[in-house]
């Protein structure tokens, strides 16, 4: 499989982007998909597992798996809302039917509708940020629109994604050397309707004021509102979104305990 391309191997075929989580971290291809606005799947594939992402103008809509734990009828008995008697008795009818093992669920009475959805989105959330414990596995992203007649659609913000599953799912160190190491001295290069769409929190946002192309990386670790680890992420996540960028020629001093 060719790495961070895009192709279209005949004229009727999709185009698609093809990278690998080994080379290139998850929250950089989602931002790169984010960046074009354009509806399409993104497969990534680990082991006999083969999770699938759709997007739609810059939201996640709806996400698949191939792990029977990450199914809705798992996410749901997880949640204690089925009992196992239940589970098993509602896969069995969803094998012998054609409906979605959701509306089984409200059909049967046994939610309310409102809670199914609730559950669908926390089914796609988890299967996203299991997406993003990945250390390697093929992506694939192909544009275009989908059929989804049978989809319950639901719209997660691609951009608070990265920033939700970087804190969630990942470990600071390999992403300070993403950043370009602890003298790297970062600018800001936002507009204040990116952090709206973003949703950024007052103690995300008190830590990007701290970013004035002057400070290091490493005294922006130290001195952030988060914890240290927490304030490499979300500065890794601010890089990702364009929202910060390294100072061309800028290195800060470190001084000898540092």
């Amino acid at each position: 499989m060719t790495r961070s391309s895009i192709s279209s191997e005949a004229p009727e075929a999709r185009l698609r982007y093809r990278s690998d989580l080994a080379t290139t971290p998850l929250p950089e291809i989602l931002y790169r998909v984010y960046h074009f606005r354009v509806p399409g799947v993104l497969e990534a594939a680990g082991g006999d597992v083969v999770h699938r992402v759709y997007v739609r103008g810059g939201h996640v809509v709806h996400a698949t798996s191939s792990d029977r734990r990450l199914s809705l009828g798992g996410y749901m008995l997880r949640q204690g809302l089925l009992s196992e008697e239940e589970f098993e008795t509602l896969m069995a009818e969803r094998e012998a039917s054609s409906k979605r093992f959701g509306v089984l669920v409200a059909e049967r009475g046994l939610q309310p509708p409102d809670r199914v959805r609730e559950a669908v989105q926390g089914q796609v959330e988890d299967i996203v940020w299991s997406l993003f414990g990945w250390e390697d596995g093929a992506v694939e992203f192909s544009l275009g629109e989908w059929e989804d007649e049978d989809v319950i659609p639901i719209q997660l913000s691609l951009r608070r994604v990265i920033v939700d599953g970087i804190l969630r799912e990942l470990t600071a160190r390999p992403l300070v050397i993403r950043l370009g190491g602890r003298k790297t001295v970062l600018e800001p290069c936002y507009r204040l309707e990116d952090l709206i769409e973003v949703g950024l929190t007052a103690t995300e946002y008190d830590l990007l004021r701290l970013v004035n192309g002057e400070s290091g990386l490493f005294e922006l670790c130290m001195n952030g509102p988060c914890s240290t680890e927490d304030n490499a992420k979300l500065l890794y996540a601010f890089q990702v979104l364009e929202l910060v960028r390294p100072r061309a020629g800028a290195v800060a001093r470190l001084d000898e305990e540092g």
